[in-house]
């Protein structure tokens, strides 16, 4: 049970007495636009993340226990710092304002839903064409499956897999905003000299000790995702007192490590990890408390893309056929501030973000 050269159950137990005392908000009854503005205004609710969404009650959490459900205006002063974390708006760097679309590429023979389809490069601009014009603002590239069991690719590999890509990309798209998922600190050197603007690590730094210290050296964008082992161990460490909660608390751990090493805040970007080290029940649980993400001050990057989840939910075994369950999976994110929706379809994805826009935050009162 290895997380970072670390045992998962002997960091929790070290951590035991601090996260007990950690103390969360959840917001709940949410109100959206002008409906949002004028709540503010009266009083009747607070802003989340900075807005256009507000929340009317809020959920006060202390430990795993609920020590209160109130209106929102009523939290107690003593909870001021707390609520603070879940009302200021998060930073948007990198990326523009507001929900965006990141389109996933994998340059991969064995990647859950289109493994091998883009190993060819004309093949692979192609299909970032397609992604750009429909509205994705970012691409994220990977050359390394983290499915369950995958098999382990070595770093040089693994470049060679990207590697020309990006290069072509950088050519015929100059100015696209590329994200490479990678957790080896060799692969991070090569894309950000590349061209990438974002490096995206599922293990959150733990995997490689020399990725933290060369990041905080540079100036891109960091996704820390929330997983415990590595993709061939991590259904063993799926054992959680409450997953939304150690997901938020696990995550703010990971965030603490990457500032104390020299990584701005502001260039820190969470995924809750759905699918990771978590069975089908908890992985509904937390999308059911996915606003408690709110707590950790940072944009969200939010990916169900696909997943097998959605395929239990829907009853589709076929992954490409799962899109309409990835869009309505991916709705509660979109009052996060300025969620980064990880997808494969990202036409569809982009038609469902419009349709929540023009519903919820520019309808007239």
């Amino acid at each position: 049970m290895e997380r970072g050269g670390r045992n998962v159950a002997s960091f929790c137990l070290e951590r035991a007495e601090e996260m007990m005392c950690l103390r969360l908000i959840e917001p709940l009854g949410l109100v959206y636009g002008s409906i949002a503005q004028k709540a503010i205004r009266q009083g009747d609710a607070l802003p989340l993340c900075g807005g256009p969404v507000a929340f009317t009650f809020a959920r006060l959490i202390e430990g795993y226990q609920t020590v209160g459900l109130m209106s929102a205006h009523k939290v107690p002063q003593d909870w001021a710092s707390e609520l603070k974390r879940i009302t200021h708006s998060v930073p948007a760097v990198v990326l523009p304002e507001g929900p965006q679309v990141m389109g996933i590429l994998n340059i991969t023979p064995d990647s859950f839903s289109d493994g091998g389809q883009f190993g060819d490069i004309d093949q692979t601009i192609l299909k970032a064409r397609e992604m750009l014009r429909s509205g994705a603002t970012v691409l994220d590239i990977g050359g390394e499956s983290t499915r369950p069991g995958a098999a382990i690719v070595t770093p040089e590999e693994e470049w060679k897999r990207i590697g020309p890509v990006l290069a072509a990309l950088q050519t015929e798209l100059p100015d696209v905003a590329v994200s490479v998922d990678t957790r080896k600190s060799y692969v991070m050197k090569c894309a950000l000299k590349a061209g990438a603007r974002i490096i995206n690590d599922v293990t959150a730094l733990a995997h490689d000790e020399a990725a933290l210290s060369f990041l905080a050296t540079q100036d891109c964008g960091v996704v820390l995702m929330h997983m415990r082992g590595t993709p061939q161990t991590m259904a063993q460490h799926a054992v959680y007192e409450d997953v939304s909660v150690d997901v938020v608390r696990e995550l703010a751990q990971r965030i603490e490590v990457a500032e104390k090493g020299g990584i701005a805040r502001h260039r820190i970007m969470v995924d809750p990890g759905f699918g990771f080290a978590k069975t089908f029940e908890q992985n509904k649980d937390l999308l059911r408390h996915i606003l408690l993400l709110a707590n950790l001050g940072c944009r969200i990057v939010f990916g169900v893309s696909r997943k097998r989840m959605i395929g239990t939910l829907t009853g589709e075994e076929i992954p490409h056929l799962r899109d309409a369950g990835t869009q309505a999976a991916s709705f509660p994110a979109m009052a996060l501030g300025h969620p980064i929706l990880r997808v494969h379809d990202v036409k569809g994805m982009m038609q469902a973000v419009n349709v929540w826009r023009e519903i919820y935050l520019n309808g007239k009162n």
